[in-house]
């Protein structure tokens, strides 16, 4: 809770700064360096003077205060950037008339400084200031004495000030910053063009998911958030674009928990000519050489296991690994209340579920998700969970899909598309007769123009999608999404 007594403080500092015309919200300012940088001159310099004399050239540097205290005619100021920490010194006589001024400042204002950079007696690279400006007036004080945001609740709702104290954030941040830019540097490499796919959509398909709906007033109809970009990226495959992706948001109607947050990021993409098998390989290269670019290493923790990246992945039949994890063979029981039935049998909680593919997905979340620590494809799934996927040469009630898996989440769903319009046409009018029998039911929809497209021709084509914010996770080892979504949606 903000102690008014502070507030009401830090607006009759903001006010005297005004009264003795400094501008308290400048436009802008010339930094020089960052603290990093700082640092480093100073380092090279050091390193060709003998002396312990050493210092920079005049510099200029910003940030915001962190660390505030005087020493007579001497302030000791800790300033933070993005780059990190350093030390700014003034000194009364050396400043003389605006040294009056730093009285004025307080931790958590913005903070403009130009002076050489000098190490203490005590090693510590620091900023002798000839010049200073304030840069923005902080009138609410950051999180008490700098240890940072304890209120997990809090964290997410005030991000801001969960980056500015917590540097576990910050550095999460950036690491997703940094993984999607070198994604997308990894696929252009492969020949792979990058487009854009209507985020409004009249049609929620692609995925088995419960959508958001909106109205658009000039169209005088009901538009939807999308739920997956595959079908207008298969119609760009179709229109001849060969290999394709996109990174972007998706949104789905769901629940909240460790792995689900209701609009999430996700690259899909899709590549003519090629198969799940090829789709298998270009996963294991495109996470592999991603951890190698982020940290040098294709090792790392995640929780107490050590995860290695280093291809080939594991590659485990859905088939067997439930009959050895569970003892049911789900070829013995298609029908939903049989299934249902034998899982209760094995002790298994069957959850709310109105169709056997939805059923089949809580027996392997239950029995064979939570195990599948070491990168691993699951692959061989039913055609009745793979509406969009190609049928299995040798059986035909098995696709070709694969789902990849680290740390016992999910990362990845693949398919060999299925291109033939006819057969695609009876598995989407099935999944619209599921719907209207069970109205809740996450099935997928019927998008009739993304059918006279495939009427039109598709080449064989291996598509992929690749959540992004799991990826995070493993690369970051957090258990939870809403540490690497910088604003998650958070109940009321």
């Amino acid at each position: 809770m903000l102690d008014n007594d502070l507030y009401k403080a830090r607006l009759n500092k903001l006010e005297e700064l005004r009264k003795n015309d400094i501008e308290p919200f400048p436009t802008n300012y010339n930094k020089t360096h960052c603290a990093t940088q700082a640092v480093e001159e100073l380092t090279k310099i050091e390193k060709s003077d003998s002396t312990d004399q050493a210092k920079t050239q005049s510099i200029s540097i910003a940030g915001r205060i962190t660390r505030f205290r005087k020493m007579g005619g001497t302030t000791f100021i800790d300033l933070k950037d993005q780059s990190g920490h350093i030390q700014l010194i003034f000194r009364r006589n050396f400043l003389e008339s605006s040294y009056q001024h730093v009285r004025l400042l307080d931790v958590g204002d913005w903070l403009g400084a130009v002076g050489p950079v000098f190490r203490t007696k005590t090693g510590e690279a620091t900023v002798e200031v000839h010049e200073w400006q304030i840069l923005s007036k902080a009138i609410r004080p950051l999180p008490e004495k700098w240890h940072g945001l304890t209120d997990i609740e809090l964290r997410y709702r005030q991000r801001y000030l969960d980056l500015i104290s917590n540097q576990q954030s910050l550095d999460i941040a950036l690491l997703r910053s940094k993984t999607i830019k070198l994604l997308r540097q990894k696929m252009d490499s492969l020949g792979f063009t990058e487009v854009e796919t209507p985020v409004l959509v009249p049609i929620p398909a692609g995925a088995s998911a419960t959508p958001f709906v909106t109205h658009h007033n000039a169209l005088n109809r009901d538009l939807y958030l999308r739920i997956a970009t595959e079908l207008y990226l298969k119609r760009i495959i179709v229109g001849g674009i060969e290999k394709v992706y996109e990174i972007g948001k998706v949104f789905r109607n769901e629940g909240l928990d460790f792995y689900h947050n209701p609009e999430f990021t996700m690259m899909e993409s899709y590549q003519a000519f090629a198969d799940y098998e090829q789709v298998m390989t270009m996963v294991e290269f495109l996470v592999h050489d991603l951890a190698l670019s982020l940290t040098g290493n294709s090792k790392f923790e995640f929780e107490s296991n050590t995860i290695d990246l280093t291809p080939p992945w594991k590659r485990v039949d859905l088939r067997e690994a439930i009959k050895s994890s569970s003892g049911i063979d789900y070829l013995d029981h298609l029908e939903i209340e049989s299934l249902s039935e034998q899982m209760k049998q094995k002790g298994l909680d069957t959850g709310v579920q109105t169709t056997w593919a939805g059923l089949m997905d809580k027996l392997i979340s239950l029995v064979i998700e939570p195990n599948l620590i070491q990168p691993t494809f699951l692959v061989n799934y039913p055609v009745a969970m793979s509406p969009l996927a190609k049928k299995s040469p040798q059986n035909p009630l098995i696709a070709e899909r694969f789902e990849g898996f680290i740390g016992g989440m999910e990362i990845c769903n693949a398919f060999s598309e299925l291109n033939d319009p006819i057969d695609q046409r009876i598995r989407l009018e099935q999944q619209e007769s599921l719907r209207s029998k069970f109205k809740n039911a996450e099935l997928d929809r019927l998008d009739e123009d993304f059918i006279v497209a495939l009427e039109h021709g598709m080449p064989p084509t291996g598509g992929l999608g690749l959540g992004i914010d799991r990826l995070i996770m493993i690369f970051s080892s957090q258990r939870s999404i809403r540490e690497v979504v910088l604003f998650p949606q958070l109940k009321s």
